[in-house]
This record gives structure tokens, C-alpha cells and sequence, in this order.
């Protein structure tokens, strides 16, 4: 799956958690389609979605910078690169315009909820506590978000602490290894002591009585 892929995935899901939705109930009664645009509008589907696009785009960027970094890029090839980083951007906005989206989210949400579900969740978010919860939504993820990344930080510092530790700490000296040629030349006048060979004994003549 590439980045961009999971990414929508991850923007649906995250539009899905918004509106309150859980697993698929036993579909009674579907709904009908103009009951699912009335949970949309109220739900505020489309414009969780449009916040979602600037967020692709950045990561967009980011990838195209890492792919000519370090590059000696002609103006010729600059320009080749420029414009397939529009292009995209431009089939990201087209696949997720809500033109494009809206039919999907109709068919997905008569998919999984009945018609009394959709009707209690429009009540839901066309009620005060609903539109409240909904303006909030930004700041409680700016917020979640903030909190994880100082439950973090601890974390990345140990680990961080642990990683100089092991790249300080100084390696075992290995043993000295000797040259196969060293070796045979040390051995060799060892061997030559032990196999000294003897001087010849003198011969004794003895002479004849007359």
C-alpha cells in the first residue's frame, strides 16, 4: 500500500471515529439516501475531508524533496519534476473532492447502518451537545496529539541515552593473530635444536702383539 493510499484510508477512518461510528449494526431498515445527506451535512462530513487534503499535500512535498535531495537537477529536469508534483496534487484534489466522495459515503453508510441509526446520530449532531462536540473536534486532536508526544519524549530520550551508550563503549581487543608464514619460520630453528645430529665417535685402533 502506498503512503497516499494509506493516508485516505486513514482519512476516512478518521472521518468515520468523528461521526460516532462503531460496528455495523443488523441492518433493519436501510436508509435512504436522503437521510444519509441529512447525517452528512450534519456530521459535517465534507469539511473533515477537505481538512484532510492540505495534510496529503505537505506529505506530498516532503516526498518529492527527499527523492531530488542531494541531486544536481538540470532546469529542464526541475521543471519535469515540478510538474508531475502538480499533477498529483491536482489527482489527490480530484479523488477527494466531495463531488467524488459524496457518493461513496452514501453508499458505505446505507452499507452499514440501519435508517433508526442514522436517525438518532443526525439528532445527535444537529443537537446542541452535537454541534459543541463538533467544534471541539480540532482542538481535542491538537490536544491528543500533544499529549502523546510528551508521553513520548521520555521515551526517545532513553532510548537515545542507550544508543550513545552502546556506540561509546569501547570494543574487546582481539588476539594477535600471527602470519601463517611468521609461524613456520618461528617453529622452524626449534626444530632444527631438537634434531641436531651427532658428531661421528672416534675409531680406536689397537695393535697387534708381535
Amino acid at each position: 500500500m502506498t503512503r497516499s493510499a494509506l493516508l485516505f484510508l486513514l482519512a476516512l477512518l478518521s472521518c468515520g471515529a468523528a461521526l460516532g461510528i462503531g460496528p455495523a449494526a443488523a441492518a433493519e431498515r436501510p436508509p435512504t439516501p436522503e437521510q444519509i445527506e441529512r447525517l452528512l451535512l450534519a456530521s459535517r462530513a465534507e469539511q473533515m475531508l477537505a481538512s484532510t487534503i492540505p495534510q496529503m499535500e505537505q506529505l506530498q512535498r516532503q516526498q518529492f524533496e527527499q527523492l531530488t535531495q542531494g541531486k544536481n537537477l538540470t532546469p529542464e529536469q526541475r521543471a519535469e519534476v515540478d510538474g508531475i508534483q502538480t499533477r498529483t496534487t491536482q489527482i489527490v484534489r480530484q479523488a477527494l473532492s466531495w463531488q467524488e466522495m459524496k457518493p461513496l459515503y452514501v453508499q458505505v453508510y446505507s452499507q452499514t447502518f440501519s435508517a433508526d441509526d442514522v436517525k438518532a446520530m443526525t439528532k445527535f449532531y444537529e443537537s446542541e451537545a452535537g454541534r459543541h462536540m463538533l467544534d471541539k473536534t480540532p482542538l481535542l486532536m491538537q490536544n491528543l496529539m500533544g499529549a502523546i508526544q510528551q508521553k513520548m519524549i521520555p521515551l526517545l530520550q532513553q532510548l537515545e541515552s542507550e544508543l550513545k551508550t552502546v556506540s561509546t563503549e569501547e570494543a574487546m581487543p582481539a588476539p594477535p593473530v600471527t602470519a601463517p608464514q611468521a609461524r613456520r619460520k618461528a617453529a622452524t630453528p626449534a626444530r632444527k635444536a631438537t634434531t641436531k645430529k651427532k658428531a661421528p665417535a672416534k675409531k680406536t685402533t689397537t695393535k697387534k702383539k708381535s
